[in-house]
């Protein structure tokens, strides 16, 4: 890990019963960096997540965030440290609002105690109206006002993919997880959120890790991009050099060379 770094997976392996989903990985994350993970399916990327954000805990190795290393760090602590995650299959709660959905990812900021808020003491009530302020922000940053109140499940695919990311953008976090954030979009959708990708970056200064497919969308807002195939990383570097690497083609395309 170099000591620039944000994030580093050192010498990371998940298995299951047996079965090892990833093998020996390393890379690191420097802050403000947008690093893309492709790979084919099955190639361990969301497992590679999982470990990052608490869900997994590796069967070798560990993650060093800020300089400190951990062999695991539960998801409450991970977003106590400003790490914040979208998974590939949504996650929203269908009959509350956009902006409420939204609400729920500022919760672990909240200070003031259940009590507290159930009373409607004046500091909770404060709390609750500052956050209020940063989550019709998160809406307007992504175009998301005009849906504050309606109930998420009643939106299109698209824009409740949206809302999941304005709910991960709520907290302001140093390091952003992005799983798949663009699948079953359509091409307008997939331009859009690649679009709020690079704001997000670009404004608040977030560093992305991203997992996508889509290697249009990954030439276009990546920094740097990883490979990973049956587990193992066969590449790391800029997207140009990667997009031409014999070993990654191959594993996109089957190919020889």
């Amino acid at each position: 890990m170099t000591a620039a770094a944000l994030l580093a997976v050192e010498n990371v392996s998940v298995a299951f019963g047996g079965v090892k989903a990833v093998t020996d990985i390393s890379f690191d994350v420097k802050p403000g960096e947008v690093l893309s993970i492709i790979g084919p399916n099955g190639a361990g990327k969301s497992s590679l997540l999982n470990v990052v954000s608490g869900i997994y805990r590796p069967s070798a190795g560990r993650i060093v965030i800020d300089g400190v290393a951990h062999r695991r760090v539960d998801p409450g602590r991970v977003a106590r440290l400003g790490i914040a995650r979208t998974f590939q299959n949504l996650a929203l709660f269908d009959r509350m609002s956009v902006l409420d959905n939204v609400l729920t990812g500022a919760a672990l900021r909240l200070r003031s105690s259940f009590v507290a808020h159930a009373l409607r003491l004046p500091g909770a009530r404060r709390e609750e109206a500052r956050e209020r302020e940063e989550a019709a922000r998160a809406l307007a940053f992504l175009g998301l006002e005009r849906w504050a109140d309606a109930p998420a499940g009643e939106l299109s695919y698209g824009l409740r993919k949206r809302v999941e990311f304005a709910r991960a953008l709520v907290t302001r976090p140093r390091l952003l997880l992005l799983d798949e954030p663009m699948a079953g979009m359509t091409a307008d959708e997939k331009r859009d959120m690649a679009i709020h990708i690079v704001e997000a970056n670009r404004e608040f200064g977030t560093t992305v890790v991203l997992i996508e497919h889509d290697m249009g969308v990954v030439m276009e807002v990546s920094d740097r991009v990883v490979v990973l195939d049956y587990g193992r990383k066969i590449a790391d570097g800029a997207p140009a050099s990667v997009s031409h690497d014999p070993a990654v083609i191959d594993a996109y395309l089957g190919v020889a060379h």
